[in-house]
């Protein structure tokens, strides 16, 4: 064969392996509103940039007739690319191709960039579009699926790793999005599950729907699985770039810095109004957020999963950090079971690949009640405690009004090893509310009183002035100033440029036991 003649067979092989399944089982996929395992690839990177590997690599299976149903790529997409300039490691499933069933084949492509993401220091993004298993393959496929598992784990903390769900992810196959920093589903297209509703049926007699069992939807506010649920594909895609732009290529650099229009001194004195009179009255914390970060952007990630706590992305004069805040508009800001877990696994990612963490604090408690006790809220809490007092970033704590007991101790107090905490003149920080504290310290005093709700006001009034206010705190130094609300930008970048040379430490082992 000629040399012309090889470089022809070559670019027939390539038209070949752009094809997928073909073109009828490409228009199909169009016709359901979807993109192809390219399409998406392509819409994700910079133009141009992508780098194809392993576009002509078969599968190996010879049992039920497979030896004749072969295609390039063996279902699926991988390679680099650069996302706004910057390296990334991608793969996209192609349901075109024998429903993008995982093989061993597959499986090879997938852990082959997984370890060049790890060797590069590069993240690894993977878009979701499968049917699972291949049942042809048998062992070969559940040890595939295994073998990227390992590399989930061992890549965890090294560099960041995003799953986009764009199709079905079901069975085993969700374990590997699980084990990942960031899940993004499409409503009423992607749906992940352990057993589907067929099974749920045949053992436990439930009839349910696919959406209501793994939907986007139900994983975005039930379960917490997932971060975002996306309108639609372009949406999710918008998203998971977005996201990366807050992030480090890896755990040994630090976050990207953006250039700042935003003047670090800028006030914001509707911040100085922002805390009702009446301590039980709720206002937003986000409005706290966006008023002192750049530009008023703030990249919130499980919005709509227990919204009694907030988190996500912003920046301060162009530096990324993470945000963690109590959300005094949804159950007064208590700390409960998902709240905990949302929380901590938030400042243990920051913790991983080096992003500060700026924390807003209004809370009252612990959520009461047997269901949360029945359901392990002290090993919950715990976790956020843990995650805080383990992380050796910058941190930074600004209490805004309530920081009671245990819950004041869990959030990111100067006991768990925060750099630097302010309190407004509205903080409380105390073991409890003034109403329950004196009813415990007074409960005599008030039934030997001849008018016991004046005496309990008064003890109350009392209470309030002497222990209800960020000044006990700041006079042992466990609050480093008390700032004006309308500063809190200005305090907040001071702080961070004060602390980013930051070293801490831990002792040596080989790891702690989170109470999971």
């Amino acid at each position: 064969m000629s040399t012309r003649e090889k470089l022809e067979e070559l670019k027939q092989k390539r038209a070949l392996s752009l094809q997928g399944g073909g073109q009828a089982r490409i228009d199909k996929m169009h016709a359901a509103g979807k993109k192809t395992a390219r399409e998406r690839i392509a819409a994700m990177v910079d133009p141009g940039s992508f780098e194809e590997y392993d576009a002509f690599k078969l599968h190996r299976c010879h049992n039920f007739g497979m030896e004749k149903n072969k295609f390039l790529g063996d279902g699926i997409v991988t390679g680099s690319a650069r996302i706004n300039g910057r390296p990334v490691y991608i793969y996209a499933q192609d349901f075109t191709v024998l429903a993008g069933s995982l093989s061993g084949t597959l499986a090879e492509k997938i852990c082959k960039i997984m370890d060049l993401g790890m060797k590069n220091g590069v993240p690894v993004i993977g878009l979701n579009d499968s049917g699972g298993a291949r049942i042809q393959e048998g062992i070969e496929a559940l040890a595939g699926y295994t073998e990227i598992f390992t590399r989930n784990v061992l890549s965890s903390g090294v560099i960041p790793q995003i799953s986009g769900i764009f199709g079905p992810c079901a069975g085993g196959a969700v374990y590997s999005p699980a084990l990942t920093d960031f899940i993004v589903m499409v409503k009423e297209q992607s749906y992940m599950f352990l057993t589907g509703p067929k099974v749920v049926k045949t053992v436990l007699h439930e009839d349910i729907s696919t959406e209501a069992l793994g939907g986007a939807v139900m994983h975005t506010t039930t379960s917490g699985v997932t971060d975002y649920a996306a309108e639609d594909e372009d949406d999710a895609i918008r998203y998971i770039k977005e996201l990366l732009s807050y992030l480090p290529q890896n755990n040994l650099e630090n976050p990207p810095d953006t250039p700042c229009d935003d003047p670090i001194n800028r006030p914001a004195p509707e911040l100085n109004d922002i805390i009702p009179d009446n301590p039980n009255a709720a206002y937003d914390i986000k409005k706290v957020i966006t008023a002192t970060v750049d530009n008023g952007i703030f990249f919130e990630i499980k919005k709509n999963f227990a919204p009694n706590i907030v988190i996500g992305f912003a920046r301060y004069n162009g530096k990324s950090v993470g945000i963690v805040a109590n959300q005094p508009a949804y159950y007064a800001g208590v700390l409960d079971i998902n709240s905990s877990d949302k929380g901590a696994r938030f400042v243990r990612f920051c913790d991983c690949f080096n992003i500060p963490i700026i924390t807003f604090v209004d809370v009252p408690g612990f959520l009461p009640g047997s269901a949360q006790e029945f359901g392990g809220v002290i090993r919950h809490g715990a976790k956020l405690l843990y995650a805080y007092a383990e992380s050796t970033i910058p941190k930074v704590t600004v209490i805004t009004r309530k920081a009671y007991g245990g819950a004041y101790c869990v959030m990111s107090s100067k006991h768990l090893r925060t750099d630097i905490n302010y309190s407004w003149p509205t903080g409380e920080i105390a073991v409890m509310g003034s109403k329950g504290a004196v009813e415990v310290l007074y409960a005599k005093g008030a039934k030997e009183a001849g008018d016991a709700q004046a005496f309990l006001a008064e003890k109350e009034a009392e209470y309030n002035t002497n222990f209800s206010n960020p000044y006990c705190a700041a006079e042992r130094g466990y609050i480093d100033a008390v700032i004006e609300p309308a500063e809190t930008r200005a305090r907040i970048i001071n702080a961070l440029e004060s602390i980013r040379g930051k070293r801490d430490t831990l002792p040596m082992k080989k790891h702690g036991n989170i109470p999971l």
